[in-house]
């Protein structure tokens, strides 16, 4: 049933917490693999959360939380920089989004088609899948994701981590309605269950852990090393809120590259990543999982996501709750991550496919092939705190080379023009 802003208060809220439960998995796993708080990252996806819907005057029904795109430069830049230095990256990337905002104002969506066609999006995103692959590897076999040490052993973490990846592809494949939209949880739960079995959980910290609790909040620092190093990784997860965007218009047949406009939402998005890491949080995206449940369950009403940032913003103040996420094995999330990592190297290749990208034309051939040996070979330009390597590397390097060869086009069929479908 579609709800009204007429409907009750307890039905707008129980969509709400359907929503959240929808984004739960990916939410809390991102901040698990890389370090940070799930806690923190709770509280900072309501707040951004609520900072898009106020810049967007509540037209949109979206959640912000986690985004993948950021686990392989948050990791790198953690070992280099530190937390907080990384934090303070974190805040320039989001004000990335803030620039590519205005820009979009006064030159419009045409901005995004010429600068970020597919044949520069696509090698990058799957420079990230393909960049994370080796994490997820070393987190299946029991081991910290840089390899680094052997934190549970092999055999018992195989046991836990295929099951878990099998349950997760099971749920998404033949699961029906609002199932299918969360196999993560349903791989964590099954993982979750076979560690405690193998006696590889330690309950202690969660009996030790207050049930109320102050999210652990980290300050960012300024560190020009890491905020180099940071900006450029906002180039990905600006199309893929395009591509969220579009998907929503279509689903609810409203325009919102129009209105709100495109602008709006990326000031939202950006505002809501610098605001996430200046709590110590990993930045923000729209979640495409509670895209998904928007359309099967026909709840439009934005207000629905005030309701699921507010919930999000109680849980990440239950001591317990965070140190229930932090017992969660590394085999367990190994084996989701498997299939997580993978799909997000698919959606690269699959840009280049449904974009129709000519592999056989030099220029586009050219492109991709250096835009994947630098994000996935270790290449490295610069030294110290001034260089630039990985993703970030990866995603200058495909702009450059788009923008001075020769030739090129943009959205096949000029995707960010077309009306939504009805």
């Amino acid at each position: 049933m579609q709800a009204q802003p007429r409907d009750p208060v307890w039905r707008q809220a129980l969509a709400g917490s359907q929503m959240l439960f929808v984004a739960f998995g990916a939410l809390v796993l991102m901040p698990l693999v890389t370090g940070m708080d799930p806690n923190v990252a709770l509280f900072t996806a309501g707040v951004g959360t609520l900072i898009f819907h106020l810049i967007t005057g509540n037209r949109v029904p979206i959640f912000l939380a986690s985004s993948f795109a950021f686990i392989a430069p948050i990791l790198a830049a953690t070992n280099d920089f530190g937390l907080p230095a990384t934090l303070g990256g974190l805040v320039a990337a989001g004000l990335v989004y803030v620039a590519l905002a205005a820009a979009v104002r006064v030159k419009g969506v045409g901005l995004i088609d010429r600068l970020l066609p597919p044949v520069v999006v696509g090698p990058v995103i799957m420079c990230i899948g393909l960049g994370l692959s080796p994490v997820a590897a070393n987190m299946v076999m029991g081991k910290t994701g840089d390899a680094s040490a052997q934190l549970i052993p092999y055999g018992t973490a195989l046991l836990i981590s295929l099951p878990a990846l099998l349950t997760t592809l099971i749920v998404a494949i033949v699961g029906r309605g609002l199932f299918r939209l969360v196999p993560i949880l349903a791989g964590i739960a099954v993982g979750y269950a076979l560690a405690w079995l193998l006696g590889v959980v330690d309950f202690s910290p969660i009996a030790a852990a207050p049930w109320l609790a102050m999210p652990k909040f980290v300050a960012p620092e300024l560190h020009w090393g890491a905020i180099l190093f940071m900006i450029p990784v906002a180039i990905a997860p600006v199309i893929e809120h395009v591509g969220d965007m579009l998907a929503i218009s279509a689903a609810t047949n409203n325009n919102y590259m129009r209105k709100p406009g495109l602008h709006r939402t990326l000031l939202g998005d950006g505002l809501a990543t610098s605001a996430a890491a200046l709590f110590g949080g990993p930045p923000n995206t729209t979640y495409s999982e509670v895209t998904g449940a928007v359309m099967l369950t026909r709840n439009f009403n934005p207000r629905i996501m005030l309701w699921a940032a507010g919930f999000a913003i109680l849980l990440a103040f239950v001591g317990k709750f965070g140190a229930a996420l932090h017992s969660i094995p590394v085999p367990v999330m190994g084996g989701i991550l498997c299939l997580l990592f993978g799909s997000i190297a698919v959606v690269g290749l699959n840009t280049l496919i449904r974009h129709q990208v000519d592999l056989s034309e030099a220029r586009n051939l050219v492109i991709v092939s250096v835009t994947l040996v630098f994000g996935i070979g270790g290449m490295v330009i610069g030294s110290g705190d001034v260089a630039l390597k990985g993703i970030s590397l990866c995603g200058v390097v495909a702009i450059l080379l788009n923008l001075l060869l020769p030739g090129g086009q943009g959205w096949h069929g000029r995707m960010l023009d077309r009306e939504p479908a009805a």
